[in-house]
């Protein structure tokens, strides 16, 4: 990276670097900028799916279904018309 390229960010960013500053982020930088290159030789990814395993329905299908009838759950609260009845809201 340039030094030009750091000064210019550095003005956009609103920051007042000296000249050592200047010169220690262009080399930072630079560092940065050399681990990125190497991810340009990384295979690609063209004709993988995104989630390279595939991933299928595992899950039963949802049934609604009663394993204890209405009406003995109902038996001990206090209902109006099956609906329940809670405490007055004061």
């Amino acid at each position: 990276m340039d030094r030009e390229t750091v000064t210019k960010v550095a003005r956009i960013a609103h920051l007042e670097l000296t000249e050592e500053e200047i010169e220690l982020y262009r080399s930072d930088l630079e560092e940065i900028l050399d681990y990125f290159r190497v991810l340009d030789g990384a295979p690609s990814s063209d004709g993988l799916l995104l989630n390279p395993v595939e991933v299928s329905d595992v899950l039963r299908p949802d049934e609604p279904h009663m394993e204890i009838p209405a009406d003995a759950l109902l038996a001990d609260m206090n209902t109006y018309e099956r609906y329940v009845r809670g405490p007055r809201v004061q």
